[in-house]
């Protein structure tokens, strides 16, 4: 053990108190406090038992220890408290100079020799940069200080020895492993940050970089620098994540006491919530075709017939279904002024996230649930909250892996109706669609990609079969606690499905229709995630040679013709017909031609010049234009609902921007090179066109919103810099 009392206090002459100069006690000897700090122990009472304390070093030194007149230490008990078998602190534990043993002048004061100071003779094994910054080094490779930090990890030559030689000797290595970009990468995002300090290495915009970016529309250090991913462009504050959406999205309404009444008080009238549920069938549910209309419809006209006292008995998830329909509803409707919708639409959301939370949504869950959440998250983005959606999404994506949607039916609930079955497979075909392409648009890494459902079960003879139909498969459907009784408790009766009404019902056409579009996106979906939402979000490569990068492109066009040829049918005039005739078809085909061609369009212009790979200019001008044309169909067909899709916008304004940078440098480079130049000439007049319309579609939609200024002010300035 370690005593420091009698190193520094005898030596500074401090008495018992504390004070210079102090006589010895009434007993004939003085205290030594360690370190000095007498003012901090308890002054001597003698025949008082003091209990034992413990230093900054953990050893344990008794407060009593005394100093007679002739050097001997002491305790009150008259047995050793153990400071003479202690040696001198040694070279490395500190750097105070060492102390002689106490004695005692002719004075009676106690007096020590100064010993020299030892030099440290140890090799630095900590790194260069937390020995620079004096910090704690845990000398991993690399450290997790510099891992905080991101600075570079460097140790010495005598250090990196030892730690090879530790390595060697017993088998392990606190080596850290961190994953990394290649060092092509890594050199490109950092002369990325010296020209715009604002990016982080991911690409996002920091919290207070918006006042530092330069310029405006300053590309990330992704792989390819056609690949924008800091494309929010917004006024970022301290609370909010991705730039988008400042305010708390559920804004609080509701007392302690009210509970489910309190939300059903609130309802619209029948009259304006059949409006609503209306509007959000013809305008969500073709794109995002996830709920049972008949089972839906029932529950619906049987809470409107209940009692006022069974109303306040429903399920509160079915109620936050609703309400989730209703606001979607309300975004979709011809309101004078964006306020007054949103604030509308902002309020029914509340009393979804409300009901939510009276039906404990975090510890179990049920289709209604996870299908109220989802819609949710829609609602979100386009209220200008997609942050707050991409975190949103994250309790729903493992609520549905709780309720084992991810998992094939046929193994799971082998006893359900092919209808149940049906639904299991469609929303989470839905949750996996809403997870892979949201983080393909924030380049952050895909979260659903563990499921064993094959695409093909969502078979039109399941849809078309009539197992189940008799019954309200929704009304009590499976609830998911794994740590409740409800998991091996039996289910409850099957509630008898009242006589449909037209309404209600949806034909056969329409059923098949829907599942072609259903397994259509979930092979693009399958494809996408595997080879463009990991490797976008953590800023690598999409293809690692060329032959690589051939094969991907060849993958996304087969599986693009494999598609029903009225998905895929671009012709403008066609779709005008279709508009007419069959709406739900043409926004299918919209959304659908939107997603496949902006995903080819990242392929087209990935490049990886380490490995060869070049930008094909020409195939991403291609692939950008049929693209971003799927936005101005939709923009011209159905006005009002494109002026609220936030992805369909996001996207085209990904697109234009991609358009723009590409004329602008590689169009401008690539003049006077004969054939290529020639054959870019056409292209590029279009490629340009399409970037002018974007800017005045633009100029009609998005209000005064200061993420859709800040979006139009970044385009124009690169469209303001195309050399064609």
């Amino acid at each position: 053990m370690q005593s420091h009392g009698i190193y520094a206090s005898a030596a500074a002459g401090i008495a018992l108190n504390g004070t210079a100069g102090a006589q010895p006690g009434a007993n004939g000897f003085s205290s030594a406090p360690a370190f000095g700090a007498a003012d901090n122990c308890p002054p001597y009472r003698p025949h008082e038992s003091v209990e034992p304390r413990t230093d900054f070093r953990g050893q344990g030194i008794g407060l009593d220890t005394r100093v007679f007149s002739n050097g001997t230490p002491s305790t009150l008990n008259g047995q050793s408290d153990g400071l003479n078998d202690v040696s001198p602190p040694t070279d490395g534990d500190t750097d105070m100079p060492l102390l002689s043993a106490v004695t005692s002048n002719s004075s009676g004061s106690p007096t020590t020799t100064r010993k020299t100071k030892q030099r440290r003779n140890k090799p630095t094994l900590s790194c260069l940069e937390c020995v620079e910054r004096k910090t704690k080094c845990d000398r991993s490779r690399p450290c997790l200080a510099c891992v905080k930090r991101q600075s570079n990890c460097d140790y010495t030559a005598v250090a990196n020895l030892i730690a090879t030689a530790g390595k060697n000797s017993d088998g392990s290595s606190r080596a850290r492993y961190v994953t990394k970009p290649p060092a092509k990468i890594r050199k490109m995002s950092t002369a990325s940050s010296l020209t715009s300090a604002g990016t982080t290495d991911n690409g996002w915009a920091s919290i207070d970089s918006r006042a530092h970016t330069t310029p405006k529309g300053q590309m990330s250090s992704a792989a390819s620098p056609y690949l924008l991913s800091n494309v929010p462009y917004s006024s970022a504050t301290p609370s909010n994540v991705f730039g988008m959406g400042t305010q708390h999205p559920f804004s609080n309404y509701w007392t302690c006491q009210g509970g489910l009444p309190e939300v059903i008080s609130v309802m619209p009238s029948k009259e304006q919530a059949d409006i609503l549920i209306a509007k959000y069938f013809e305008a969500v549910d073709p794109v995002y075709p996830f709920i049972h209309r008949r089972s839906f419809y029932a529950d619906y006209e049987r809470f409107w017939a209940s009692p006022t006292e069974e109303k306040h008995k429903t399920d509160a998830a079915m109620m936050a279904l609703h309400y989730a329909i209703f606001a979607l509803g309300t975004q979709f409707l011809q309101y004078p002024g964006y306020e007054e919708r949103s604030q509308t639409a902002e309020f029914y959301c509340s009393a979804a996230n409300q009901a939510l939370r009276l039906y404990s949504y975090l510890n179990r869950t049920s289709m209604r649930a996870i299908q109220a959440m989802l819609l949710m998250a829609y609602f979100l983005m386009n209220d200008n909250h997609a942050s707050d959606a991409y975190a949103w999404a994250g309790i729903h994506l493992r609520q549905s892996y709780a309720m084992r949607l991810h998992r094939d039916p046929d193994i799971v609930v082998p006893e359900a109706s092919v209808i149940e079955k049906q639904q299991r497979r469609k929303l989470w075909q839905a949750v996996f669609f809403h997870d892979t392409f949201l983080t393909v648009l924030l380049k952050l890494p895909p979260t659903a990609t563990h499921s064993d459902v094959p695409v093909e079960s969502l078979a039109d003879d399941n849809e078309l079969s009539n197992d189940g139909i008799d019954f309200d498969s929704g009304a009590h459907s499976r609830v998911e606690n794994l740590m409740s009784i409800s998991v091996i408790a039996p289910p409850e009766d099957y509630i008898p499905l009242p006589p449909p009404m037209s309404h209600h019902m949806v034909d056969l056409a329409t059923a098949k229709s829907d599942c072609a579009y259903i397994r259509s996106m979930w092979h693009l979906g399958n494809l996408v995630q595997e080879n463009l939402s990991s490797p976008c979000s953590l800023s690598l490569p999409l293809t690692h040679s060329v032959r690589h990068k051939e094969s991907l492109i060849a993958a996304f066009k087969r599986l693009y013709k494999s598609f029903p040829s009225h998905l895929t049918n671009l012709d403008h005039l066609w779709l005008q017909q279709q508009a007419i005739n069959n709406p739900r078809a043409a926004r299918q085909n919209l959304f659908l031609t939107s997603n496949y061609h902006h995903c080819l369009m990242l392929l087209q212009a990935s490049e990886n010049s380490s490995a060869g790979v070049s930008a094909n200019i020409r195939a991403a001008l291609e692939a950008a234009h049929e693209a971003i044309w799927a936005f101005f169909k939709l923009w011209a067909l159905f006005e009002t609902e494109a002026a609220v899709w936030w992805v369909f916008q996001h996207r085209a304004f990904e697109e234009s921007l991609l358009i723009a940078h590409l004329l602008s440098k590689e169009v401008g480079s690539s003049e006077g090179e004969g054939a290529n130049g020639k054959a870019l000439e056409g292209i590029c007049e279009k490629a340009k066109e399409d970037v002018g319309r974007m800017l005045g579609i633009m100029e009609r939609y998005g209000g005064d919103l200061e993420m859709h200024r800040t979006r139009k002010e970044v385009l124009r300035e690169a469209f303001e810099g195309i050399l064609v």
